[in-house]
Parts: structure tokens; sequence; C-alpha cells
């Protein structure tokens, strides 16, 4: 197994990616940290993915919170021994409309969350890693920062501060073995596009599957990546397949960009 051994953390486990996250580490092998700021939530998670409780460990956490984050990774160190990845998949996305419609708060707080949330993990996380003698960094990207599709401007821009401050990291991380790279998602299957999907196909008398094929019918893959298959890029830059691989960031979008 691609992670037997390892101990990854996973903030943002919800219903959707981040979940996602921690089943495809658990396949691999990992001991798996599940974080969120639904203590409720997160122990449902738990008993779903391990009922046991031998290799899943819930704790609450709030990325936007320095103490959280290191009493995160404290419970991890505490529990399985370790920290040899960390997944950041929590994220603030309701930061949408244009130059003058557009919540200028909201933006404010997606650069709190997504960039400035993301350092305060990484200066919790990184000295267990390098304690460890490295480690694997995976931050989640958004195609938004590439290509405009929805009208979400502010999500779209903390995206691409987040894309540029990985290789800042990666080059400051590197010689204490700590690698930083980043997955960049699309449109995913799973809850949050279903809804949107079930929405507008109600909203404009059609079938699910014709939004479906509207949306990915200039994919060269002709259908949508699912949120599993952007966790199973995740466990590829938590393994040591990519021990020589940091600064890089991965579309999985099934092919969306080609066109």
């Amino acid at each position: 197994m691609l992670l037997r051994d390892k101990t990854i953390v996973i903030t943002g486990v919800g219903s959707g990616l981040g979940r996602e996250m921690a089943v495809s580490m658990l396949a691999a092998g990992a001991n798996v940290v599940i974080a969120a700021r639904s203590a409720d939530g997160l122990r449902e998670t738990a008993k779903e993915l391990d009922p046991a409780g031998e290799r899943v460990l819930a704790h609450p956490a709030d990325i936007n919170d320095e103490e959280s984050c290191r009493s995160l990774v404290s419970a991890a160190v505490d529990r399985f021994g370790s920290v040899d990845a960390v997944v950041q998949v929590a994220a603030f996305e309701d930061a949408f409309g244009g130059l003058f419609d557009a919540d200028l708060d909201k933006w404010a707080r997606a650069f709190d969350t997504n960039v400035l949330g993301s350092l305060r993990l990484l200066r919790a996380v990184v000295p267990a890693m390098k304690e460890r003698g490295g480690g694997s960094v995976v931050l989640v990207g958004s195609q938004s920062a590439f290509k405009v599709a929805l009208p979400q401007g502010g999500y779209a821009a903390s995206k691409g501060a987040l894309l540029s401050a990985m290789y800042y990291l990666a080059d400051e991380l590197g010689p204490d073995g700590i690698r930083v790279n980043t997955v960049v998602p699309s449109w995913m299957w799973g809850p949050n596009v279903e809804m949107y999907v079930d929405f507008r196909a109600q909203s404009e008398g059609r079938t699910t599957e014709e939004i479906l094929d509207e949306i990915t019918r200039g994919f060269p893959l002709r259908r949508m990546t699912q949120d599993r298959e952007v966790a199973d890029a995740a466990v590829f830059f938590c393994s040591d397949l990519s021990r020589a691989v940091t600064g890089q960031y991965l579309l999985v979008n099934s092919g969306e960009l080609m066109r």
C-alpha cells in the first residue's frame, strides 16, 4: 500500500472532497486525522470510515485559529506518533460577484481562510514534519484561477494567490525534505455539484443528463471528474512515488483546459 505506516492530516472533512480524501488515504493504508469545525459531523464521519476507531482520529479544528491548528497537530502526534503529510481542503467559497456587486468582506474572508488559513496550518504542522525528517504538503487549488466559469472572482483570486504561495513554500521548506504541491480540480461530481445540476434541471425543465452533457461535452473525457479521483491524485503527492516532486500543480479536470 502506498501510504502504509504514514499519518495524514486532512482539513475540511465534510460530505464532499474532504471526506473522499480520507477514503482514498485509508484505502492506500494510511492512518488519518480528520478535521473540520463541526465536532458532531466529524464524529459521524469517523464512525462511518473506521468503525473500530483504529486508523481514524477525528479532531475539530479551525484553520483560522493558530491555537486550534497547533492542537490538531499535537493530537495527531499523540495518537499516531508523527505527521507525514497534510492535505489542506478547508476553504471559504462564498465570494461571488463582479467589481461592483461583490461583497468585499467576503473577498477578504476568502483570502484570510484560503491563503492565510493555509499558512496558519503549515506553521503548526511543519515543525512536526521537520522532526520526522520531511513530509508532504498537499494544497487544493481551483481551475477557476485559470478559467472563468462561475462568477466567483473572490474565491478564484484567493486560489490563485495560494498557488503563488506554493512556489515560495516549496523553495523554503525543500531543504528540510518537505514537499509542497497542489491538486487543481474543476467540476467535481460530488454533493455540491449534484445540488447545482439538480437545481438547474428543475428550474430549466430539463434532465440532469442534459445539464451534465452541456457542461462536459467539450471535455476530452466527455465526463465530469469525481471527488474521489481528485483525492486519488492527492494520494500520489502524499506518497513516496512523488518524493522528487515539489512546487508543482496537477490539473484533475477530465482534460477540460485542453479546449
